[in-house]
């Protein structure tokens, strides 16, 4: 399964996430579980943000080689599951083909019960990269909670 995190530019919000749930997988052992991300309007072959740089270095998880790439059909039709980190990526996303396949992260990882955005640490302190890490490792672990409990009850 090959899950795609999308937010604006590729730097902050959906790198840390790709790189949350590519460390919380692997701590899970679901090696087939692929993980990526893009922005709506990236800068292609951008770096993670400073900030988002340090946190996942807190976190002992590495964003330096973290290319940012624009989010486009062909990136979209190789996802079976993309999660935006708001209501406008959710939107670029069901233009350009994969609605589907696409849900907000919050929704998703809610199971419906929240609509909220994660907010954009783009230009903040430490601190608010730091808040924004702590909301996006809750969500992520919630959605591989969701997909293993998916896949579970397929097989039965």
């Amino acid at each position: 399964m090959h899950v795609l995190f999308v937010c604006t530019g590729n730097t902050c919000r959906s790198p840390l996430a790709e790189v949350i749930a590519r460390a919380a997988a692997r701590e899970r052992g679901l090696s087939d579980l692929v993980v990526s991300s893009a922005g709506t309007s990236a800068w292609d072959g951008a770096s993670a943000s400073d900030g988002s740089l340090l946190v996942a270095l807190e976190h002992g998880l590495d964003l330096a080689s973290h290319r940012a790439r624009t989010l486009s059909p062909s990136v979209i039709e190789t996802a079976d599951l993309i999660l935006t980190m708001g209501p406008s990526h959710l939107e670029r996303v069901h233009v350009l083909g994969g609605s589907a396949r696409a849900h907000q992260l919050t929704h998703y990882a809610s199971r419906g019960a929240s609509d909220a955005p994660i907010s954009d640490p783009f230009g903040g302190d430490l601190d608010v990269y730091r808040r924004t890490y702590d909301e996006l490792e809750e969500l992520v672990h919630r959605v591989l909670d969701r997909l293993q409990a998916d896949r579970g009850n397929a097989r039965d």
